[in-house]
């Protein structure tokens, strides 16, 4: 195919699509002629992988690079190179905490992955991102954490259902681009249901009954049907 079919295939501009070639993140196509090339289904696969980084990862171009290099390594297990697309697009708290909460958060981490078992690596983004989360939780003063293990619970559940579903995919590119685009917009996806679930339940919870002088019972704020 040539750039043209490429770009629409994929949804990128052909500048673009030059820009990466240029950049090493995708490679050239073959020329057919000093001003001709043609791409193939592999750069497709690339391609839309690029753009699931770049565009929905929200990674520079350099931290792109780095995990494509790291997919195309020899020796690489699959492990592995999911795990390093994953930490670039784990996020980071921009507030700052006290020591004090830091240490405390800091040691609920690790007995929480200690008792349940997790095989993850310390001082990973991810690791870093939850001691900041719970850091700042006893920096507002909201001590109860009573729900941390039913949270852990959740995400046990779904994650094992969302790499299981990636993993399903033909090759590794496209594993890659789902990981990508599941941790990202999983993440709001994930807190839209919440949300809506949260209303509901929050519906059902509070509705009280009142009795009107005429004997009749009805709910506060409850709909008809």
């Amino acid at each position: 195919m040539r750039i043209a079919e490429l770009s629409r295939l994929s949804g990128v501009p052909v500048g673009t699509i030059k820009y990466y070639v240029r950049e090493g993140l995708i490679s050239p196509g073959e020329l057919t002629s000093p001003n001709q090339a043609q791409y193939d289904d592999g750069h497709l696969r690339r391609l839309k992988l690029v753009r699931a980084l770049v565009e929905v990862g929200e990674l520079s171009i350099a931290e792109t690079r780095d995990v494509l290099a790291s997919m195309d390594s020899p020796g690489k297990t699959l492990h592995e190179t999911l795990g390093k697309a994953h930490r670039a697009v784990t996020p980071s708290l921009p507030s700052e905490v006290d020591g004090e909460s830091w240490e405390i958060a800091s040691r609920q981490v690790e007995e929480l992955v200690l008792r349940r078992g997790w095989q993850v690596e310390a001082g990973t983004p991810a690791w870093r991102l939850l001691t900041q989360v719970l850091a700042t939780i006893h920096a507002l003063g909201q001590e109860d954490l009573a729900l941390l293990d039913d949270y852990a619970d959740a995400a046990e559940r779904l994650a094992e259902a969302e790499v299981n579903c990636v993993l399903q995919r033909p090759d590794v590119e496209s594993m890659l681009e789902g990981m990508v685009i599941g941790v990202v917009l999983g993440d709001t996806l994930l807190a839209a249901l919440r949300r809506l679930a949260q209303a509901d339940v929050s519906c059902r919870l509070t509705s009280e009954t009142t009795k009107p002088a005429g004997g009749r019972v009805s709910s506060v704020g409850g709909g008809g049907g």
